[in-house]
């Protein structure tokens, strides 16, 4: 397996860096890798420290900004420069300035658009037909770093997040196979984010309250709504005492008043603002996921009752 001439270190801690630190081990030397620690009494996986383990990496941890940076107090990694992927600790100056070309953070939108914390699940929300990532030298602003390339991909119609992800996180490694070991040789510029034609927006947190389906909004919002948010924090709405989570839908032309619900061609549809929605799969409280078939079979009479 060919791997680049130097080593980099790694600063990632959520699921999608694990799975970046995977495809990473197999094409760059990594000299460590800089993570959260395991949580207070968590007996479950923590995919980066298992990742590491698997491939013998160095592992060290910090919790916010000062314990970051007293990681580096008093000893200088090998490495001329990090990569940081979803590391959720915001990188003070000090830390930067360690790595004499600087840390690249590969950021999943095509920058500017989508900065900030969740620029995914915004994709799918805005309904955008193309997403991306970006290789951009980390800054303390927001995600206002020069870029040292981009990549695009198509999104389908009824793309998920979690499927999302999984095509951002491939495109990233591709990117980062092709164009880090020509920064590192100093055939790279780093360009202004401007270059590619997109405009400034911002993403944010989600909250539980995210989860909750207004039906005066459009049955095409809503039907984005669910598919961004089928990991977390899952579409939900209540059919008279039944709360249920909503993990599959269509879009309806079929009208009526908004929150209204009917049964039409034995499934389950809800009328909203604009149009309205077939549930095609849902899980109610307590029970496990099932077609909106089934669950007419076992809770029509719930479905159908107002309020």
């Amino acid at each position: 397996m060919t791997r680049t001439s130097e080593p980099i270190l790694f600063f990632g801690s959520g699921p999608v860096a694990a799975k970046s630190l995977s495809l990473l081990a197999a094409d760059f030397e990594i000299e460590a890798v800089i993570t959260k620690p395991r949580p207070a009494h968590h007996k479950g996986d923590v995919p980066v420290l298992r990742v590491a383990e698997k491939f013998g990496l160095p592992v060290k941890t910090a919790t916010d900004k000062k314990s970051l940076s007293q990681l580096f107090a008093y000893e200088r990694p090998q490495s001329r420069v990090g990569v940081l992927i979803d590391f959720g600790i915001i990188v003070p100056q000090e830390v930067i300035d360690v790595f004499p070309l600087g840390i690249i953070n590969s950021h999943f939108s095509i920058l500017p658009e989508w900065r900030g914390a969740d620029p995914i699940t915004f994709a799918i929300l805005s309904g955008q037909q193309t997403s991306g990532v970006s290789l951009m030298q980390l800054v303390e602003a927001l995600d206002e770093g020069p870029l040292l390339g981009f990549g695009e991909l198509e999104l389908a119609a009824d793309i998920t997040t979690p499927e999302l992800t999984s095509s951002l996180i491939d495109l990233s490694h591709q990117l980062l196979k092709e164009i880090l070991p020509a920064y590192l040789a100093g055939n790279v510029i780093p360009a202004p984010q401007s270059v590619t034609g997109r405009d400034v927006s911002y993403s944010r947190k989600l909250s539980k309250n995210d989860a909750v389906l207004d039906w005066t909004k459009p049955a095409l919002q809503l039907d984005r709504e669910i598919r961004a948010y089928i990991e977390w924090p899952r579409s939900c709405t209540t059919f008279a005492n039944i709360q249920v989570g909503i993990t599959k839908a269509r879009v309806t032309a079929l009208s009526g008043i908004p929150g209204r619900r009917d049964v039409i061609d034995k499934e389950p549809v809800v009328f909203c603002g604009v149009g309205g929605l077939v549930i095609e799969r849902l899980k109610p409280a307590g029970k496990k996921e099932m077609t909106g078939k089934e669950f007419l079979a076992g809770y029509k009479r719930h479905f159908l009752e107002a309020g």
